[in-house]
């Protein structure tokens, strides 16, 4: 019996995106091209494999109990049939992609790219901003690193916690709270500018501050930590932000940080990218640059961060 085991590719594709045109997307096919290999493994497994449901694809019951097993195979054949070479950075010729906080950009592309151009002249690196809404561009290949705070729930999807940020107040130093006592209702009376992708006006610090019967002054909600930062700078509406990531950004502005005066916690920094590239010698030696490299920026000391309980020069 003759088994053509591309269709094991073709139907692995089909399980992880549940869409025939996403799937005909991720292979590089054309969606009746991708329709004609489903009907191939329908009729070589005698299942439906993708049903319709309203305007969407629904597995059935055997083609998700095959899921894992088939991810599995074409991971192993991938692997098998990869040859394993010594890296030669020297001529590595290759472009990888990079998703990450915007601020945090500021503060990781010049030592990255130093790091990278010095080992490999031939490698390029695209930063690309943060989504306002969540894209699988990791299973899709179309990002090989991304970097949040967030842990993927993607089983297919790897991740390392490299270690912890905080947010901080920050602010111009001529600001009434940049040097004197720093409460939780002064923080709250203050003018506030947010960060939000997606235009919220609260988030995990108005929670904080409600479980103290507080609730603070949003006059403002920008999509990006440095346009927030901006707006800081050129009123007397302070911010808050992720201390270490954003440390380039602040200072380079010309302000000053100051501890909160009640508990969040800690916000994560987590680097994350898709199993396919787990025995990728380009891809390994990429992403432990950018690893060492985040790690230099959360444990590198910068300007003293104020605590909020600092004695009021008046």
């Amino acid at each position: 019996m003759h088994v053509d085991l591309n269709l094991l590719i073709a139907l692995d594709a089909l399980l992880e995106e549940n869409s025939v045109a996403a799937a005909a997307d991720m292979l590089h096919l054309s969606p009746p091209a991708m329709s004609r290999t489903l009907a191939r493994i329908r009729k070589a497994t005698g299942d439906d494999i993708l049903v319709r449901t309203g305007r969407t694809m629904t597995p059935t019951p055997h083609a998700l109990a095959m899921r894992e097993e088939t991810k599995a195979l074409v991971a192993r054949a991938t692997a098998l049939l990869t040859p394993v070479t010594a890296l030669d950075l020297g001529t590595l010729d290759r472009s990888f992609t990079l998703r990450c906080h915007d601020a945090l950009v500021t503060a990781l592309a010049p030592a990255l790219t130093a790091a990278i151009s010095e080992a490999a002249p031939n490698v390029s690196i695209r930063f690309l901003a943060e989504p306002s809404a969540d894209l699988a561009d990791l299973a899709r290949g179309q990002t090989d690193l991304e970097v949040g705070a967030a842990a993927p729930e993607r089983p297919e999807i790897v991740a390392r916690n490299v270690g912890n940020d905080r947010m901080v107040a920050v602010m111009r130093t001529d600001h009434p709270l940049a040097t004197s006592l720093l409460t939780p209702q002064r923080f709250a009376d203050a003018d506030h500018v947010t960060v939000s992708r997606r235009g919220r006006l609260t988030g995990p610090i108005d929670d904080a501050l409600a479980d103290l019967g507080l609730r603070r002054r949003v006059r403002a909600s920008l999509p990006t930590s440095n346009a927030a930062l901006e707006l800081a700078a050129r009123t007397t509406m302070l911010t808050a932000v992720a201390e270490q990531a954003c440390r380039t950004a602040w200072t380079s502005l010309g302000l000053c940080a100051r501890a909160l005066p009640f508990d969040l916690p800690p916000v994560p920094v987590i680097v994350a990218w898709h199993r396919r590239y787990d025995t990728d010698p380009a891809h390994t030696w990429l992403r432990d640059q950018l690893l060492t490299t985040l790690r230099s920026i959360l444990t590198t000391p910068g300007p003293e961060t104020l605590r909020p309980t600092a004695p009021d020069p008046s």
